[in-house]
């Protein structure tokens, strides 16, 4: 009988660092001995694919783009038929099909139903789960696990869902307040699950993928909020939308306007990638409301367009004109988001959002 392919899911709450960790995975893994083929599937709550973006250019020999698949516009948790699983297919299809396979979820989804999917039939005669991973950002834990419905309920879901915890972003924050954090942490948390500590989301991968845990076969011991609660899981608590900037001369202002505006409207997650003239590489940004930081990556390439787009993620009732405004530096006041139009002459919101 062969063997069944070992898949991870990696949970974790918007910026948590689940995308750094991934990238330091694939770094370990192109340099292992044995070359073994690693497949991502990529999940993004927006319609704008930033993370696989992020994780495509790795630039490192055998990093191979084919090998990272985005699912963009909606979490994985409400989509495994109609997303998820023709995935699956196409990748168990291939030629060579992948040693392992490494599910990064949105930052808002539910890992169960995902984990559920894997002891369908025709996933399980060929893949098992060798572990479901939460990301937990350590130095911003106090308000995700705090009582505020529904960022406690996404959080507690997914911790329960682990087989490994992963507080990250440990150098933030004193012994004192990670000891606070892992005590809370572990109140969510599974009996035999364990907890490791991170900075930079940097993991032995022989860590993050021996987990061993088949976890299609003991869903019983991975309880849900929402299954508990007899409620049909969706994101209507949430949105996100895209605004379009220009060129973007000074990274570093932008960055800044980006930080205040975060603050001033509780974003949850801002993310995307920026046209600076006269630079050949493309800048990303990337953050939570607490910490944005941003970096050149790669060149962009000569078949995709050079344009400064970013996601924005919150809880619905988002004010997107003058989020938008903010990012783009432009009066409040003076601010209008026509359908399809153009914001002060700079910045676009697409209409109706996502």
């Amino acid at each position: 009988m062969t063997a069944r392919i070992p898949a991870s899911v990696i949970t974790g709450f918007l910026g948590a660092g689940k995308t750094t960790l991934l990238r330091h995975l694939l770094e370990q893994m192109v340099g292992d001995a044995g070359g073994k083929r690693l497949a991502l599937i990529v999940n993004e709550f927006g319609t704008v694919g930033v993370d696989g973006g992020i994780l495509a250019a790795c630039d490192l020999p055998g990093c191979r783009e084919d090998d990272i698949i985005e699912l963009a516009n909606g979490c994985i948790c409400c989509t495994v038929a109609d997303d998820f699983l023709p995935t699956i297919e196409k990748l168990l299809g291939r030629a060579e099909p992948p040693d392992a396979i490494v599910i990064e979820t949105s930052g808002l989804a539910l890992p169960k139903p995902l984990v559920k999917a894997f002891a369908w039939p025709e996933v399980k005669a060929r893949v098992t789960v060798d572990g479901v991973v939460a990301v937990v950002d350590a130095a911003a834990a106090d308000p995700s696990i705090g009582h505020l419905s529904p960022l406690s309920e996404v959080f507690a879901d997914q911790v329960s869902a682990a087989d490994l915890v992963i507080l990250n972003k440990t150098d933030l924050i004193s012994d004192e307040a990670l000891a606070r954090v892992e005590t809370e942490v572990r109140a969510h948390m599974r009996p035999n699950a364990r907890v490791l500590h991170s900075s930079h989301g940097r993991i032995p991968s022989s860590v993050l993928l021996g987990v061993g845990a088949r976890a299609e076969d003991d869903l019983d011991t991975r309880p849900s909020l929402h299954e508990l609660e007899g409620e049909d899981h969706d994101h209507d608590e949430f949105e996100s939308f895209i605004v379009e900037l220009p060129e973007i001369a000074d990274p570093a202002a932008l960055l800044k306007r980006a930080e205040d505006t975060a603050r001033a409207h509780s974003i949850l997650r801002l993310k995307g990638f920026l046209d600076v003239p006269g630079r050949p590489l493309r800048h990303v940004v990337q953050g939570t409301a607490a910490r944005l930081n941003g970096y050149y990556d790669r060149p962009w390439r000569d078949t995709e367009p050079r344009a400064s787009r970013l996601v924005v993620i919150g809880l619905a009732g988002l004010n997107r004109a003058a989020i938008a405004a903010g990012l783009s530096g432009t009066l409040v006041g003076e601010a209008r988001v026509p359908a399809g139009g153009t914001l002060a002459g700079e910045a676009r919101v697409p209409a109706g959002g996502p």
